[in-house]
């Protein structure tokens, strides 16, 4: 009888030899993009038919297929864009194309069988409503209508340069809305960075496109849901309900057959590098998928990332091309009237000139009195959960370091416990130091729990205005575990039941706080001489966009206006004076790229070049630099592309700055070239190298070995 053969696409990683495709036998023909389940070994697991031969036929004498196991009916197949999108992704981030499509599918879809999805299916689903609402939209500062006009009428991508505040959200809003009105089949794809920031703006989304496009039209993606919820709104997007998605990173992969605008917000966030498995970037994919899909792209922020700020820059005599993104500026601030709309005046405290071990200095302390008097909100940013990075033993010098990794365990006063913030090693507080035991053993350093809680001995005699004493709350990882806790802890800071807010890097990113009218960093000074040469540039999207939480509501600043109120960014800094700090004072982000980009072209840095890491994980640090030494000696022995003309370069294997997590060994190889491509070439001609280097009996030891390319940290 003829047999149809389907090539299907399976999760195995690329360093198992199993292959990108395997080949099956199929009573039908089946269409690509159609979802199977195969036996493999002996397990049966979800597959993507990604080909077919042609015509059924006989197998070669001696030959023999399995046959699929089922095929998961009433899914359409996933069309040509998005298994392009994954074959893209798999060949540059140099991955096993089974292992990008399978993790891009929701967990539940690979463990139904296909009578359970047929079950599945059968229920019924939200309706997408009628179209008929109307839609209320909000008057456009000239600002705003200026890049959704130019949005509309140019191709793209854009690149929104918005000061924080200044209504890049309600272009976004304001652009699908037209996107969907013209074609009824549109579909949008909405990214943010973080978790925390998807049910604030679906929310908003949802209150605005509900009305019109009923209530199943807008859906979220990402990793904090519910894996029934997961599937649910894949479903919606893949079968065209859902006519908007939000999600995080994990949301580029989305299957949306009818995109046509494609939004990240807070582009320059590093959260949209994935950091497992397949380290891909959802920024560079949405602009890639972009591009192959016909849709518009827009890249929001008000600190871009330099590689999109380089990408946006305008022609000039000497680069009469310019770059390849639309640049749009909104400078300006919603709101008018005195202290309406005004960014925050930044305050910066040089603190050589307090006592020693000052945490918060008495400017600063003053300040958030008087806003706490006023009945305003102040925020306090430190970038370091627990209560403190490290004990320590004042008689011997021991301190607590983990077992597992080279890093301390962090002391957490709440429940008593040393915690190892990489391994989640955790053990109760000694009485005494382990090694003399001696009881004089202290706390070194500040994290956000001491910072709580010496604020509430720093301010326990101040009264709100309604006489009532000051509140305090701390928003970090340690705060958020439950579920809703987010949610309920930002509600109370939205209601006015906090006067000052302490948290991590998760507070300063893109919520809508409407009282803060005062944010401070007090201890921005760690990436200031960090061996990382983004470091810097982290460092001031991190502040800008926490200054950018002051004085958000023009009508309350405007109501304040009378006591005098201002809004206000303090850095406590030992270096004020510092490049980072004077660019923060003038809000001058084009001033910092432009100092930053020139430091970058001299030393041929990214974006004037293209990196990539081999990092190998082993129980020695010596097996780990082996394997890397003897994959660059075969490298060189095959004169790989790239390496007879120099325009690769290998640098020598060294430890990660963190070098052992849970007792594995860390070392990593960078490789750097002025040419995508070439690099491109020889990675994929190295892969087959490496994993040959890796089944060589010397390197036994080795546990595994990752390509990261365009690593945001080396």
């Amino acid at each position: 009888m003829p047999t149809h053969i389907v090539h299907v696409a399976l999760q195995t990683p690329s360093h198992s030899g199993v292959g990108d495709l395997l080949s099956y036998a199929s009573e039908r023909p089946l269409s690509p993009g159609t979802l199977v389940r195969v036996p493999l070994g002996t397990r049966e697991v979800l597959g993507v038919v990604w080909d077919a031969d042609e015509a059924p036929g006989e197998l070669p004498d001696g030959a023999t297929l399995r046959p699929i196991a089922g095929v998961l009916e009433g899914v359409a197949p996933l069309d040509a864009s998005w298994r392009r999108l994954v074959g893209f992704a798999a060949r540059y981030y140099q991955r096993a194309l089974g292992e990008v499509a399978l993790a891009a599918l929701p967990p539940q879809l690979r463990d139904l069988r296909p009578e359970q999805l047929a079950r599945r299916l059968r229920r019924p689903a939200k309706s997408a409503g009628d179209s008929s609402g109307t839609i209320e939209n909000i008057a456009l500062t000239a600002e705003q209508e200026s890049a959704r006009a130019r949005i509309s009428a140019e191709k793209g991508p854009f690149l929104l340069f918005g000061s924080t505040g200044s209504g890049k959200t309600e272009v976004y809003l304001r652009c699908v809305q037209e996107m969907l009105e013209a074609d009824p089949t549109a579909q949008a794809l909405v990214m943010v960075p973080e978790i925390n920031l998807t049910p604030q703006l679906e929310e908003r989304f949802a209150g605005r496109f509900a009305p019109r496009f009923g209530p199943g039209a807008v859906v979220s993606l990402h990793s904090g849901m519910t894996n029934p919820q997961r599937l649910a709104c894949w479903l919606a997007a893949h079968g065209g309900s859902a006519r908007i998605v939000l999600g995080t990173r994990m949301a580029v992969f989305a299957s949306l057959p009818g995109l046509k605008l494609i939004v990240v917000d807070e582009e320059h966030d590093p959260s949209y590098k994935q950091q497992e498995g397949a380290r891909y970037s959802a920024r560079d994919l949405a602009i890639w998928r972009g591009r192959e899909q016909g849709a518009k792209v827009i890249l929001g922020s008000a600190t871009p990332s330099l590689e999109s700020w380089h990408a946006s820059r305008p022609p000039t005599a000497e680069d009469p091309e310019g770059g390849r993104y639309v640049r749009l500026h909104m400078p300006s601030r919603i709101g008018s009237g005195i202290g309406a709309g005004a960014l925050a005046r930044v305050r910066r405290v040089d603190m050589n000139q307090q006592p020693r071990r000052t945490v918060f200095s008495a400017p600063l302390l003053q300040a958030i009195t008087e806003r706490v008097a006023r009945g305003e909100q102040s925020m306090i940013l430190l970038n370091r959960r627990g209560y403190a990075p490290v004990l320590h033993c004042v008689d011997c010098g021991w301190k607590s370091d983990c077992p597992h990794c080279s890093a301390h365990q962090v002391f957490h006063k709440t429940d008593r416990t040393l915690r190892c913030h990489h391994c989640g090693y955790t053990v109760r507080v000694p009485f005494h130091c382990p090694t003399c035991g001696s009881p004089d053993i202290h706390p070194m350093g500040k994290g956000t729990e001491q910072l709580e809680e010496q604020l509430g001995t720093l301010l326990r005699e101040v009264l709100r205005p309604d006489r009532t004493p000051a509140r305090i709350a701390r928003i970090d990882a340690d705060t958020t575990k439950a579920k809703g806790a987010l949610e309920a802890q930002l509600a109370q800071v939205h209601s006015g039941e906090v006067d000052v807010l302490v948290g991590t890097q998760m507070i300063a990113k893109g919520h809508d706080f409407r009282r803060i009218t005062l944010v401070a960093a007090v201890q921005p000074d760690g990436a200031l001489f960090s061996s990382d040469f983004r470091a810097a540039e982290r460092l001031f999207a991190l502040l800008m966009q926490a200054a950018g939480r002051a004085g958000r509501d023009a009508a309350y600043m405007a109501a304040q206006a009378v006591h005098g109120t201002q809004p206000e960014m303090w850095v406590q800094s030992f270096h004020p004076q510092h490049a980072v700090f004077e660019a923060l004072r003038k809000h001058d982000y084009e001033a910092f790229a432009a100092q930053q980009l020139k430091e970058r072209e001299e030393a041929a840095m990214p974006p004037f070049s293209y990196q990539a890491l081999v990092r190998a994980d082993a129980r020695t640090q010596e097996v780990a630099q082996g394997f890397l030494t003897a994959a660059t000696a075969a490298a060189h022995a095959a004169q790989l592309p790239g390496l007879p003309d120099g325009t690769v370069i290998l640098f020598p294997p060294v430890p990660l700055t963190i070098q052992r997590v849970a007792n594995v060994e860390r070392a990593q190889m960078l490789m750097e070239s002025s040419s995508r491509a070439t690099l491109q070439r020889f990675l994929a001609a190295w892969q087959p190298i490496l994993q040959a280097t890796r089944s060589q009996p010397e390197h036994k030891g080795l546990i595994r070995w990752l390509v990261d390319v365009d690593p945001l940290a080396i």
